[in-house]
């Protein structure tokens, strides 16, 4: 991929796009789970299509294409059209108005082939792709969607989405997405219609919290833990299959069949928390998005496309997590996901409505999203398949480097495999990618001493790294521009999008231990910002 590059976008006047025929007036609830604190943010996805030549030479245009569908599809999903109110309890409900979503039809003096042919976020000038209408950016009283679709010179094109996260889930968004591409390739309806229903995943009268949600604990931060905004990097990684072997050689046998998901998200909490270095005897915390659409009994109906998935939380102390073998944080890290049942859903919205709506914590807390097999790449909106679906964007938001997505990716060496973008201060960083480097190498692990004392760290930077072809994962090159000016209108601030923000976790083992089981301490969380977009897959 190009190391730079700038381009100019010129923009058409932002619209709203209505339903294209009269739909019910009504306000629609959002269910308990949809409205909580952490999901009161916008959040961007992007993708990107290659030149198709006969649909060119038939005078299809996406943006004429696209806007047309999306009206159409608006007829069946009429509450993305509305606004957002809040009652009281700060219960939050869609007053279906049929005021439209907001479309920007565009043009840049840029092909797809400038982007490189290893698409993976960052991507230069998102906040030119993406524009930021002026208003439009808030939870309340603002439109649900923002689409732009800019033009190439090449004759493929880039579709843009900003969603309000409290409407739905990825599994929701990649819905309503093949709905707008099954439409605008001439279908009447959607093949899955869609089902509201959010009062499936309200709470409970009266509601009980019956299971433990240490997500929700309110932990300060006391020690200054929280990373700070400044001095931020942004890089992506690649585990292909090699990559993920040498990470299942790290744990002991009766642990190899544990799923990609686990392994990596072991393996990137644990370097996360070395590269950032918390005390010791500090708790840090890592935060799985699980979907629980399959998790009822029966299942929640084909079609709906609410909010439907948690955060259930592993903790350990920071010296645990960075000195016990791999397996240790493997175990933490497949326990918390099953314990997401249909029990732990109802009292999470039970908590919900008893503790007024709480933001999951953030503090020490790192927060990952699989959206491996969510579909992005899927949607068609005539042009095929997308050359890349997905995540806009990894470690953004007011708290950078909180989150992480897990995005399927084809290197350029045709290889196929996992994506990650992460996003840490820059001495973090370094530190990260020299201990990733060791634990996929085998060599010797780095331990954490003390955060509040920097002299006392090992030389970690000092540590040989060798990512080189055969040493994976390799740090994807990033095109790193500066906007260029655009003729209309005028630019504000980046995507605001009060997102996530959490990294990853990793270290090496030089030898397999038996697992080591999990502490039994109860942990301690705080509050902050959003979470990514929770991903369809069922991990």
């Amino acid at each position: 991929m190009a190391s730079s590059f700038t381009f100019k976008v010129k923009r058409q006047n932002p619209e709203l796009v209505h339903p294209a025929e009269p739909t019910p007036h009504e306000c629609k609830l959002l269910s308990d789970v949809d409205d909580q604190e952490g999901l009161r943010f916008q959040i961007p996805v992007i993708q990107f299509y290659r030149h198709d030549p006969s649909l060119m030479a038939a005078g299809k245009d996406p943006v004429n294409v696209i806007r047309e569908a999306l009206a159409k599809t608006l007829v069946f999903y009429y509450p993305f059209a509305g606004r957002l109110r809040e009652g009281s309890g700060r219960k939050l409900m869609v007053d279906c108005t049929g005021e439209g979503v907001m479309f920007i039809g565009a043009d840049a003096d840029v092909s797809l082939r400038d982007f490189g042919d290893a698409l993976q976020p960052p991507f230069p000038c998102l906040e030119e792709l993406l524009y930021d209408v002026p208003g439009s950016g808030g939870v309340l009283d603002c439109p649900l969607l923002l689409i732009q679709v800019t033009r190439l010179t090449c004759g493929g094109f880039i579709f843009a989405l900003r969603l309000n996260h409290t409407m739905c889930d990825a599994a929701g968004l990649v819905q309503f997405m093949a709905a707008v591409g099954e439409i605008a390739r001439g279908a009447p309806a959607p093949s899955v219609l869609p089902v509201w229903q959010r009062e499936l995943l309200n709470a409970r009268q009266p509601p009980r919290v019956t299971c433990e949600h240490h997500e929700y604990d309110q932990v300060p931060d006391t020690k200054g833990t929280i990373i700070p905004l400044d001095d931020m990097v942004h890089k992506s990684f690649f585990f292909g299959s090699k990559e993920v072997n040498n990470l299942r050689n790290l744990v002991p046998p009766q642990l190899r069949s544990r799923s990609t998901f686990e392994l990596l998200t072991a393996c990137l909490w644990r370097c996360r928390t070395i590269a950032i270095s918390p005390d010791p005897e500090e708790e840090v915390r890592i935060l799985c998005i699980v979907n629980a659409r399959n998790r009822f009994n029966p299942a929640l109906p084909d079609g709906y496309y609410g909010n439907a998935f948690a955060f259930p939380v592993a903790i350990s102390t920071a010296e645990n997590l960075c000195k016990k073998p791999l397996g240790y944080a493997l175990e933490l890290v497949t326990k918390t996901k099953s314990d997401v049942t249909e029990e732990y859903m109802k009292s999470l919205a039970d908590l919900m409505v008893i503790r007024g709506r709480p933001h999951f914590t953030v503090v020490r807390t790192y927060l990952v999203s699989d959206v491996t097999r969510a579909g992005f790449g899927d949607v068609d909106f005539g042009w095929g398949k997308a050359a890349y679906g997905g995540p806009a964007k990894g470690g953004v938001g007011a708290i950078p480097g909180v989150a992480s997505f897990y995005i399927p990716f084809r290197n350029e060496k045709g290889e196929d495999g996992i994506v990650v973008p992460i996003c840490l201060p820059a001495l973090a960083m370094e530190r990260f990618v020299k201990e990733l480097g060791s634990m996929i190498n085998d060599q010797t692990p780095v331990f954490i001493t003390s955060a509040l004392n920097p002299v006392s760290l090992p030389p970690v930077v000092s540590l040989p790294l060798v990512i080189s072809p055969s040493a994976l994962p390799p740090v994807i090159p990033q095109p790193q521009a500066s906007p260029a000016p655009v003729q209309q209108p005028p630019p504000t601030p980046a995507i605001a999008i009060k997102a996530l923000a959490l990294a990853l976790a990793l270290a090496p083992a030089p030898t397999i231990p038996p697992p080591i089981p999990p502490p039994t301490a109860p942990p301690t969380p705080m509050s902050a910002p959003p979470p990514p977009i929770a991903s369809p897959d069922q991990h």
